[in-house]
């Protein structure tokens, strides 16, 4: 009798597997690339496992054509693609801002790989994505991704048809707002980038023989970072509010 159950939890686990482990992988703070793939496995079979009591009795039981096997194999596949996804758009406004930022000072041609990306970027973007995902630790904020999770079998139905449309309007409003956030966030340097190189521009043409690039770039790096240091705890605050809010759609109020 036991051993006739096992391939309806053999059935039911590998479908809660599929949708933890794939959002696993692209959420961010818990998906990054510089979390041990093999770490990422053992704690995306821990969390189908911590999951199975709690959301197994919703799946159907096992179906008798594989065709039916495969096609809810896909749709789980699909929604944690769309939640990992949309989720990892959260953070990309730190690249957005951190490069806005790195030319605005400067310093764009001083790049490195990002360990969060796992990309060759700005190293300013690399500063602030490696400072975001700490603080999101630091804040717990990365409990609400645990919540989205688990909130993903409320707001999606296990066996029922994918909301195209909706995942696909809320994507596109993720995506877009970030890049609005990351705009605000170095909205200061770019303020003081239009006043300084004006502010050059007029010094240039009233004293042409003075060698400006000489005088301009180390003033401009280090306002620039004078700046930074003054304005990073409130842009990082206005990080984490922006974390909190984008998750909300994915969570049950």
């Amino acid at each position: 009798m036991q051993i006739e159950l096992l391939p309806g939890v053999a059935f039911v686990f590998m479908l809660i597997f599929a949708r933890v482990g794939t959002m696993l992988m692209l959420m961010p703070a818990l998906g990054e690339s510089s979390f041990p793939a093999r770490l990422r496995l053992v704690f995306a079979l821990a969390l189908a496992l911590v999951l199975y009591p709690v959301v197994g009795p919703d799946y159907p039981p096992v179906p008798a054509d594989f065709g039916t096997i495969l096609r809810l194999l896909i749709i789980e596949f699909a929604i944690g693609f769309l939640i990992g996804l949309t989720t990892r758009f959260i953070t990309f406004c730190l690249q957005v801002a951190g490069s806005t930022i790195a030319f605005q000072i400067g310093l764009g041609f001083a790049q490195n790989v990002d360990p969060t990306q796992g990309i060759q970027g700005a190293l300013f973007a690399s500063f602030l994505s490696m400072l975001g995902i700490t603080l999101i630790f630091a804040t717990d904020l990365h409990y609400l991704f645990l919540g989205a999770i688990r909130d993903s079998y409320v707001l999606f139905r296990p066996g029922a048809p994918l909301p195209v449309r909706d995942a696909a309007l809320i994507a596109l409003e993720t995506f877009a707002g970030t890049f609005k956030v990351g705009v605000q966030m170095s909205a200061p340097f770019i303020a003081f980038g239009l006043i300084f190189y004006l502010g050059l521009g007029v010094l240039s043409r009233l004293m042409p023989q003075i060698q400006i690039f000489f005088v301009a770039m180390p003033a401009n790096i280090l306002i620039g970072f004078l700046l930074l240091a003054l304005v990073l705890g409130s842009t990082m605050a206005w990080f984490l509010e922006h974390v909190a809010g984008s998750i909300e759609p994915f969570l049950l109020r």
